[in-house]
């Protein structure tokens, strides 16, 4: 397969931010997946996203499973580390890497196929421990890379691009994520870029494992007639649950939570998310409403996007492990070898 590299030469008119990068030192490779696909949308959000925020491409580690998903992180922060995992193990790689280094911002890029068959278990564990990291899912309901077979998304009575009708119930990641402890959950749209900007870059600034799922339509095998995953179907029976705006500010101002009014949450790097509920009586902090939301509305057939549940007490699994606060290659033999003394007493512990 060949690989189109975009010119380093950068247009004099490009805005740096301020760390000194354009918009353009946060792309990557030329896209090689069909043209239109919604997974080039949340590659260009998150380009987006990063930019606004200020963040050192050096500063993230970027890494996927197997799928069409997981092929975008070669499209975007080509200046970031990035590791392509086995299929459904992106989420155990990732909780390895952020245990010995926490100080790189972990963007989990998978899809339906990728975390919710294969890697279900994985996906399971990686938010019920807290794992911080930005966990992205392109949730198309097919898999691309073998023709457009149902995935364990897929809408129940959704049809095929061949006239096959789905008979299995579908597995919702959102309501899995909410139930599982996940600190912070979206849902968002790939054609909706409004949205899915702020929604990338509250979860960047949050403190825990934080969850996003993106429907992201496939062009060749799934956005036609009958499909739940397609465009015209997403764009009809999107209910947005509130506006998310993202504002620099040092200190938050929390305002009451009540209709078409502004909330605040302060995020642990300092920064504030700032959420306009439309809905009168929805509440993004408290998790049971949330689950409660998304079930009723996905019984009327509605796709529910928006900031879900937050929550702003957040941890990770580093504060409920007491692990070092230095990355591992930074320690020194006397620190990774404290002596046989040492090592009794935690076997002493450990009877």
């Amino acid at each position: 397969m060949t690989y189109i590299l975009k010119p380093r030469l950068h247009h004099p008119s490009l805005t740096p931010n301020k760390v000194g990068y354009t918009r353009r030192d946060y792309e990557g490779k030329v896209s090689t997946l069909c043209a239109g696909c919604g997974h080039d949308s949340i590659s260009a959000a998150i380009v987006q996203a990063c930019w606004e925020l200020d963040i050192e491409p050096h500063r993230v580690a970027k890494l996927s499973g197997i799928g069409c998903s997981s092929k975008t992180p070669d499209y975007f922060l080509g200046a970031s580390h990035g590791f392509n995992t086995v299929h459904g193990r992106m989420p155990s790689v990732l909780t390895g890497a952020n245990l010995a280094n926490r100080d790189l911002l972990y963007l989990g890029v998978s899809g339906d196929g990728d975390s919710a068959s294969i890697g279900l278990g994985q996906f399971a564990h990686s938010m019920r421990r807290g794992v911080r990291m930005v966990y992205i899912v392109e949730n198309n309901g097919v898999y691309g890379l073998t023709k457009g077979q149902f995935s364990a998304t897929a809408d129940q009575g959704s049809r095929s691009k061949k006239g096959i009708v789905n008979s299995d119930s579908p597995v919702d990641l959102v309501a899995m994520a909410l139930q599982l402890g996940a600190t912070y959950v979206a849902r968002s749209f790939s054609g909706d870029k409004q949205q899915l900007v702020p929604i990338i870059k509250g979860a960047i600034g949050h403190g825990g494992a934080a969850f996003i799922d993106v429907v992201s339509p496939c062009v060749a095998f799934n956005n036609h007639a009958g499909s739940t995953k397609s465009y015209d179907y997403v764009r009809a029976h999107n209910q947005a649950v509130n506006r998310v705006d993202f504002i620099d500010l040092a200190q938050p101002v929390e305002t009451d939570i009540a209709p078409d009014t502004v909330i605040e949450l302060a995020q642990p790097d300092g920064s504030t998310l700032r959420l306009r509920k439309l809905h009168a009586g929805y509440d993004p902090t408290d998790r049971l409403s949330a689950m409660n939301h998304v079930q009723t509305h996905q019984a009327r057939g509605e796709v529910v996007t928006g900031l879900l549940y937050i929550d702003r007490e957040a941890s990770d699994l580093h504060a409920a492990l007491h692990t070092s606060a230095a990355p591992l290659n930074s320690l020194g033999a006397d620190r990774l070898c404290p002596g046989a003394d040492a090592l009794a007493r935690l076997n002493r512990s450990l009877r």
